[in-house]
């Protein structure tokens, strides 16, 4: 059982910077593979970035690749999202996620666990 906690959501100038992060709980964390995901109103939630649990394989979508940096720290149990540049689009909740094989992580109905969420606000 892995438990989920984020936190570092804001308000936020375009141009700006935010770092989430993502508390788990839980001795099995080394082994999950981590992301996030975000949902907008209205929109699915969809994919931001995703790590490995061995040598820290990272993959991002599209829209905030160049943009975006997910790091673990296996140490403390925790995932970091630094969001830079941030646009008004980059507006959502965004949510920690844990799955047991990092492929899993591609799709949100796949996912193991989720965090709560943490609002991001980008204003223009």
């Amino acid at each position: 059982q892995v438990q989920l906690v984020e936190s570092g959501g804001g308000l936020v100038q375009t141009g700006g910077s935010l770092r989430l992060s993502c508390a788990a709980s839980g001795r099995t964390f080394r082994s999950y593979a981590m992301g996030w995901f975000r949902q907008a109103p209205g929109k699915e939630r969809e994919f931001v970035a995703a790590i490995s649990w061995g040598i820290g394989r990272a993959y991002y979508a599209d829209s905030v690749k160049g943009r975006f940096t997910i790091s673990r720290d296996n140490a403390k149990n925790t995932v970091y999202l630094q969001m830079n540049s941030l646009k008004p689009e980059d507006t959502a909740a965004y949510y920690c996620a844990a799955a047991a094989e990092f492929q899993r992580l591609a799709y949100s109905a796949s996912v193991d666990y989720w965090g709560q969420g943490t609002q991001v606000t980008v204003s223009s």
